[in-house]
């Protein structure tokens, strides 16, 4: 895809790089007795956690993964305690969800041309530490491999606005809505400084949509929003990695329900074993450390026959490819 002339300026409003430096030393100091001993589970939040019922589904999606870029973590870091050393591959990429009603995309990920374009706007170490493998996939590049493009989507729908989940609005037309809770845009969008893996520019001049949770309690979240209210596409409260991080529940039309969960986890080792993140990254990247493990239990806790697709965890990502 060509690169477009008019470039936003990514560096505008990005985190100082002292802080940055000031929080990845916190977080290396934290990680080597967090590696030997992992936050253990609330045995007595599991034991009362309700689940809800399923909402039926009068209606159900077609759903494509589109794998847009690679990289890796070592296993340790992703879930802490993990005593190996191996590394896990990590996608990034988007999710197609094709509904009678419309054509939408959660979590529009990268665009074209990425190393230039938005990875200036982090700043130093940070960007090391996320940048991913070259080549990556841009999005409207990803979409034409499916001859669509982005004149065809209806809308887009991010589970939070970190950098690696929005960028791919760039290749976008500006007239396309990003929707996204209200809590979540003031978090990225408000003060000087913004939190360390958002890049404002990626949403700037952006039409927004905002979507609130205000439904019933749902499985074993407390809050949901029934997106098309025929319960194909259910949004539930996943708030800890970011303060509106939101998953999308699916009713695919293989009979399986999926559901998306962003960053809440990025393997489902970590809902497995029901760790979080090692300090680095979790300090970095996790707004609220507390409630990212809360969720975390939540998931862990959900009934059998629901498929969780973290947006990072690699092999999830490319059984739905």
């Amino acid at each position: 895809m060509t690169e477009p002339i008019d470039q936003p300026d990514v560096t505008a409003g990005r985190p100082g790089v002292l802080g940055a430096l000031a929080d990845c030393c916190a977080a290396v100091i934290a990680t080597p007795r967090r590696l030997l001993r992992p936050r253990r589970p609330d045995a007595g939040f599991l034991a009362n956690l309700p689940v809800a019922p399923l909402p039926p589904a009068r209606r159900t999606v077609a759903m494509t993964a589109l794998a847009q870029a690679r990289t890796s973590a070592p296993a340790t870091l992703v879930a802490e305690g993990m005593r190996s050393l191996r590394s896990l591959p990590m996608a990034m990429g988007a999710f197609l969800i094709e509904h009678p009603q419309a054509r939408f995309l959660v979590d529009p990920a990268i665009c074209a041309n990425l190393h230039k374009r938005v990875m200036p706007g982090l700043p130093f170490p940070v960007g090391l530490l996320v940048s991913p493998d070259k080549p990556v996939l841009g999005l409207a590049d990803a979409l034409s491999t499916r001859k669509l493009s982005g004149e065809d989507i209806d809308f887009a729908l991010a589970t939070h606005l970190h950098w690696d989940h929005v960028s791919g609005l760039l290749d976008m037309p500006e007239s396309l809505e990003l929707r996204v809770p209200g809590i979540e845009y003031e978090w990225a969008m408000s003060g000087d400084r913004a939190p360390h893996s958002v890049v404002r520019a990626t949403l700037q001049d952006r039409r927004i949509g905002n979507v609130e949770l205000s439904g019933p309690p749902v499985l074993t979240f407390a809050r949901s929003h029934d997106l098309f209210g025929d319960g194909a596409v259910i949004l539930v409260d996943l708030s800890g990695h970011t303060p509106g991080s939101i998953g999308v529940l699916l009713a695919v039309d293989d009979g399986t329900r999926v559901l998306l969960v962003g960053d809440a986890v990025w393997n489902t080792l970590q809902i497995e074993l029901i760790r979080e993140k090692a300090p680095l990254p979790g300090q970095l990247f996790d707004t609220d450390r507390d409630k990212t493990f809360e969720t975390i239990q939540r998931l862990h806790a959900l009934p059998e026959g629901i498929e969780v697709i973290a947006s990072h965890d690699y092999n999830a990502v490319l059984a739905r490819a």
